[in-house]
């Protein structure tokens, strides 16, 4: 229990997530694009990726994902103060998508609000939340992160359109005794570079409009190099000095979960951090990069799989558009029936 006087930690009490029924392989993304398929493999890993179906928008995949984490909580929607979606693929500029979701769920008592730091914005959108939930001791929040990038690729342009899929994932957080709960984070924006990763028309600077359609400008675009180059320079520094803060080796870190980007990224950069692969958390073979919900998908899936036990160290790691990264360390357990 926590002492008199001890502000109860946030943790995480239960999980989430939903993919789209349609499977993509990597044999109809060649047909589209024009790649081969063994060259998509071996330069991403990937084998599949979900798309979502004509009737779904961002809101229905958040609100799936949402629901299935209240349920392993133990909670309802009623439930919930906070409600964060991470989205930089809303169902459409106004209103917040999290607005949409909470109509969906009904969680009538929830404030709402949307974070868009591209596929950082789960573990922005946690410590947001944190925050929040500090202020006010008790309070519980729906955190998620959702994407359907399938509406904004260019299946011409072969670099990006084999790498994403659509999906979601959440998280619910609450109270925990100490030492379970977040323990520590680290946040960082490097605007100088935003032009790496790019929507670049729809906005209030190149409006929509025949010509911007025309042109290509509601594709999303990436320089997927520089975007390596990012995360092999920023990435490692960050989380290290993260793990030092948290009086932890990153070789002692029980689980990794990063943003799903690239399987070939993913093995360099978890030798960079001397992270064993075996400790490092992966859904991109089956689903790709979702965006967003990269983080709270793979988090989902290494806890259906039985891998994380009470007391366990896990480090959660966004990167990406912005561009911007985001981690959060933490220990997993709350003495909650449904924690291992």
């Amino acid at each position: 229990m926590t002492s008199r006087g001890e502000r109860p930690r946030t943790g995480i009490l239960g999980t989430g997530s939903y993919l789209p029924k349609e499977e993509v392989s990597n044999a109809e993304i060649a047909a589209l694009t024009g790649a081969d398929e063994e060259w998509i493999e071996s330069r991403t890993e990937i084998r599949s990726r979900r798309f979502a179906a004509p009737d779904e928008a961002t809101s229905d995949l958040a609100a799936k994902a949402g629901a299935a984490a209240l349920a392993r909580a133990g909670l309802t929607a009623d439930d919930i103060d906070h409600l964060i979606v991470a989205t930089s693929t809303g169902d459409s500029p106004q209103p917040p998508t999290s607005s949409l979701v909470q109509d969906l769920l009904g969680a009538r008592r929830a404030a709402c609000l949307d974070v868009n730091v591209v596929c950082s914005g789960f573990v922005y959108a946690l410590v947001l939340a944190h925050g929040l939930m500090s202020l006010r001791p008790g309070t519980r929040a729906l955190v998620i992160g959702a994407d359907v990038y399938s509406r904004i690729l260019d299946f011409g342009d072969r670099r990006t359109a084999v790498l994403f899929g659509d999906g979601a994932g959440a998280a619910v957080l609450g109270p925990v005794a100490a030492p379970y709960g977040l323990i520590d984070f680290t946040l960082a924006g490097r605007g100088d570079q935003h032009r790496l990763i790019r929507v670049e028309a729809g906005g209030s600077r190149a409006p929509a409009s025949h010509e911007t359609v025309d042109a290509g400008g509601h594709y999303f675009r990436m320089d997927g190099r520089a975007v390596r180059d990012f995360a092999m320079r920023e990435v490692p520094p960050a989380l290290t000095a993260l793990a030092v803060r948290s009086g932890v080796r990153l070789d002692e870190i029980h689980h990794f979960v990063p943003h799903q980007a690239n399987g070939v990224m993913l093995r360099r950069l978890t030798d960079l951090l001397g992270i064993p692969h075996d400790r490092t958390h992966r859904t991109l073979e089956s689903y790709g990069n979702v965006g967003s919900a990269s983080v709270p998908v793979a988090l989902d899936s290494a806890y259906r799989s039985g891998a994380l036990r009470s007391g366990d160290l896990v480090l959660l790691a966004g990167f990406g558009g912005g561009m911007a990264l985001g981690a959060a360390m933490l220990r997993w357990g709350a003495g909650a029936a449904w924690h291992r």
